[in-house]
This record gives structure tokens, C-alpha cells and sequence, in this order.
């Protein structure tokens, strides 16, 4: 079974989740917000863990804060190409920022695209294009686990801002209706903010994006 720790951080409350799994000593962590850096690393040397890759849903600012260390410490970093300039070129986010906050650039190991197929923790991971909030913004989808980590493109009972730069509600609304109503109704969703939700409570009752079969 693997387990799913999450951690709230950085100055917009965003969500990382660590995932790690009885029987290996890898540490596969998705997103990583301002000061996750040093909570990871501590969880690492005590667990006695290896920390192996970034899975990363999206390239704004919020999630990308420590990308940087974690790259640095060793960790792959997997992200779809359609975020590279943000990625390697943070300071284009510097308006958005809050005063003081530097984010250092960092780069792609891995890119990621639709329908790709990995394997993290023993476990296969598909990749599910979800673009309408950020152009590159994908979900890691666990198919044994039940589990999917959607970054900004939904939340439970909203979905992700689109009034941003390359955000587009047109693009954000076939994205939720054809990558993440498609899962099977019992997969959780770990947003990027707040709490999970599941496939079937937001295909029920998300006011902004409506089931449509």
C-alpha cells in the first residue's frame, strides 16, 4: 500500500504529497511549494529514504518554489513541455510573486505527455494532459491506488483559476470532462489546494464544470 502524506506550505497554502511504500526506499514527492524543501529532506534522512523524483503537475510559481533543491539533492524532475519556459525562466513569474520571494530556475529530466506510462513505488503512474489552468498543467493518475494528483485543474467544488496566463476556461472544461470524469468514480483526487475530493462527488455536484456523460 502506499502512503500518501500531504504538506501544506509556501505563502498560497499549496499542496505537496510524499509518497512512499512499504518494501521501498525511494521517496517520490508531487509538487513542491516554498519551505518543503527542508520537510522532505528531514522526512527523508529519518525514514532512511532516497529521494527520487518530483512529480510536477504544473509550472507556477506555488509549485515550483523549491524545485531547484530538489533537483539539486538529486531528484528527477518529470513535468510536460509546455511548462519548460516557466520551469528555466521563473523570473517571468516575478509579478506574481510575494515581496522578498525568489524562485531560482530549474529544468525537465523527464517530459511527460499524454498517455505516458511510468512506474513509481513498484506502481504504474499515467499521465493525463489537463491543460485550461497552465498549458502544461498534467495529472499522475494510480490506477492500483485509486489515486490521482491533479495540480490546479480541479479542486473539490471548483477548479483551477483560468484567467491567468495561458489559462483558458473553454480548454480547463474539456480537460476535467475528458481526463478526469473519465477515471473510474472512486479515484481521490489531491488537488493542489484544499482537501481530496473523489471523481464521483465533483461529476455530482462541482458547480462549474457539469457531467455531461
Amino acid at each position: 500500500m502506499m502512503q500518501i502524506r500531504t504538506l501544506t506550505a509556501g505563502p498560497l497554502e499549496t499542496n505537496a504529497y510524499l509518497l512512499t511504500r512499504s518494501g521501498h526506499r525511494e521517496l517520490v514527492v508531487v509538487d513542491c511549494p516554498d519551505d518543503s524543501f527542508s520537510h522532505v529532506e528531514t522526512v527523508a534522512r529519518d525514514e532512511g529514504l532516497t529521494l527520487d523524483s518530483v512529480l510536477l503537475t504544473h509550472g507556477h510559481y506555488d509549485h515550483t518554489a523549491d524545485l531547484s533543491l530538489f533537483q539539486n539533492a538529486g531528484a528527477r524532475v518529470l513535468a510536460h513541455d509546455a511548462d519548460r519556459f516557466l520551469i528555466e525562466h521563473p523570473e517571468v513569474m516575478t509579478v506574481m510573486l510575494p515581496p522578498g520571494m525568489k524562485v531560482d530556475p530549474a529544468r525537465i529530466d523527464v517530459p511527460v505527455a499524454q498517455g505516458d506510462k511510468h512506474r513509481f513505488l513498484g506502481l504504474e503512474v499515467e499521465i493525463r494532459h489537463v491543460p485550461g489552468h497552465c498549458p502544461g498543467n498534467v495529472l499522475f493518475y494510480f490506477p492500483e491506488m485509486k489515486a490521482a494528483f491533479v495540480g490546479d485543474a480541479i479542486f473539490a467544488g471548483s477548479i483551477g483559476r483560468y484567467d491567468l496566463p495561458g489559462g483558458n476556461f473553454e480548454e480547463l472544461e474539456e480537460s476535467i470532462q475528458k481526463q478526469i470524469y473519465t477515471l473510474p468514480d472512486d479515484t481521490v483526487l489531491y488537488p493542489g489546494h484544499g482537501p481530496a475530493t473523489t471523481v464521483g462527488r465533483e461529476k455530482q455536484s462541482n458547480p462549474f464544470v457539469r457531467f455531461t456523460g
